[in-house]
């Protein structure tokens, strides 16, 4: 019974062995072909139109943004030759300003130093003027002080050397004075 063994076992190795380890059967080989052909030609008619609509977008889109960054940089090459033509004009006008600035200031500093003179001038004439008051007025002080002193000197002289008789003939002889010339002398 052992023949019949060998010969089922080999039959069994058979079946579930191919003849490569590379390639399937034959008609393995046929089927998964045609199955294979007919579902990319089914891809192709179905999904290509999509596929290419989807390629031109991607294509219109990427050449879109190509555009746009051309015209970006033709306007950053415009902007920026217009800040350098600017960048001339303000060092230009930085130095016209600085001009004018240097021509206020000189003036200014010449119509200051004429109010000063004129101030220092005024001040000088008002403190010779102030002077001049405070001498006459001190002076006159001191006349009056002294006129004062002089009137209580000679009260106590001529009351020390006056008698009553002397002292009522002077005030009869003023009194009369007076009334003749109509005024106090």
């Amino acid at each position: 019974m052992m023949p019949a063994s060998i010969v089922l076992a080999a039959a069994e190795e058979h079946i579930d062995r191919s003849h490569s380890w590379i390639w399937p059967e034959g008609y393995e080989l046929v089927f998964g072909s045609i199955a294979s052909i007919l579902i990319f030609a089914l891809l192709y008619w179905k999904a290509g139109p999509f596929v290419k609509k989807a390629m031109e977008a991607r294509t219109a889109r990427i050449q879109d943004e190509l555009d746009g960054a051309a015209a970006a940089l033709r306007d950053a090459d415009a902007d920026a030759v217009a800040i350098r033509q600017a960048l001339g004009d303000i060092g230009a006008e930085r130095s016209r300003i600085l001009a004018d600035a240097d021509v206020q200031a000189e003036a200014l500093i010449t119509d200051g130093r004429a109010r000063l003179d004129a101030e220092i001038a005024d001040l000088h004439a008002k403190a010779d003027a102030d002077i001049a008051a405070v001498m006459s007025r001190s002076g006159d002080e001191l006349r009056f002080e002294i006129a004062h002193l002089a009137a209580a000197v000679a009260e106590r002289v001529v009351e020390s050397t006056l008698d009553d008789r002397t002292q009522q003939r002077l005030i009869e002889d003023y009194i009369a004075r007076v009334g003749a010339n109509g005024a106090p002398a």
